[in-house]
């Protein structure tokens, strides 16, 4: 027995190597979706919140992320915005980030057509536009000063759904998808604590432990974390075959094969150390 574990610690690498491979390639080879339960977590905050808001409401998305971080956000904002128009709620889209813009029309546009929502009086993308929170504190004041037009270069008095908004206080809420500063953080202080807009987010998982603390403050009314909280809303909304839903597999796969590498290395480990190998 002491031999085998001997040679379980001298596992070759490349063996690892292949089998972490395989753990991602076959769940997704066969397209394998596992259940994806929802309890009392960040995500379903940000669900609950929105899902409270009434018909009518105006909600500002801002696209913070670019295509390096797409696996994770993209499938979030899709999910949201669908989830928008299901409630009839008027989306206003802009960007932090140069490449923001794009990608949030992609996510809009795509949900608008499957239901049947309309550019310009259900939902307008105002583009990209430089300067973070700087910036942010001037939406605060004149929402048009910053965006006279849309991305699409329309006048900003000529697009009906934007009648009825002025500053950022015409929100019931602010979702800004980021993968960065400038992101969430910015929304926090310049919109969220400084005009009393509510402020909800999704990030990468890698961000996500550092911006609980906002959610512990009440300063943030939810927040997605990476794929598991992109997956989340999907599973909320009733997306069931949804982009992260089925990214949740081969993730789940691989860490559990990385876990079963961890528990064989250690055991290894101390069974040599036991018979005197190992110091």
């Amino acid at each position: 027995m002491a031999d085998f574990y001997e040679k379980l610690g001298n596992l070759d690498r490349r063996i690892i190597f292949v089998l972490i491979a395989l753990s991602v390639m076959i769940p997704i080879i066969f397209n394998m979706v596992f259940p994806n339960p929802v309890g009392a977590e960040p995500s379903r905050d940000m669900f609950d919140y929105v899902d409270a808001l009434p018909e009518g409401s105006n909600v500002l998305l801002s696209f913070d992320y670019d295509p390096s971080t797409m696996p994770e956000l993209q499938p979030m904002a899709e999910a949201i915005v669908l989830h928008l128009f299901q409630k009839n709620i008027n989306v206003v889209g802009m960007a932090l980030w140069p490449q923001g813009a794009s990608l949030g029309q992609d996510a809009m546009s795509s949900m608008a057509d499957s239901l049947g929502k309309v550019q310009f009086e259900d939902w307008v993308n105002l583009g990209y536009k430089t300067g973070g929170g700087v910036m942010i504190v001037r939406l605060g004041s004149s929402m048009s000063a910053v965006f006279p037009t849309d991305r699409d270069n329309v006048p900003w008095f000529e697009i009906p759904m934007l009648r009825g908004i002025s500053t950022l206080e015409s929100f019931s809420l602010i979702i800004s998808l980021s993968a960065g500063d400038p992101g969430i953080i910015a929304w926090v202080m310049m919109a969220g604590d400084r005009f009393g807009v509510p402020i909800g987010g999704g990030c990468t998982a890698v961000s996500a432990p550092t911006l609980y603390t906002y959610l512990q403050t009440g300063q943030m009314v939810g927040l997605l974390g990476g794929l598991k909280g992109a997956a989340d809303y999907e599973t909320l909304v009733g997306i069931v075959d949804g982009q992260a839903v089925r990214g949740m597999a081969p993730q789940s796969v691989a860490h559990v094969v990385i876990m079963l590498f961890i528990i064989i290395g250690n055991v290894a480990y101390f069974s040599q150390r036991k018979k005197g190998g190992v110091k």
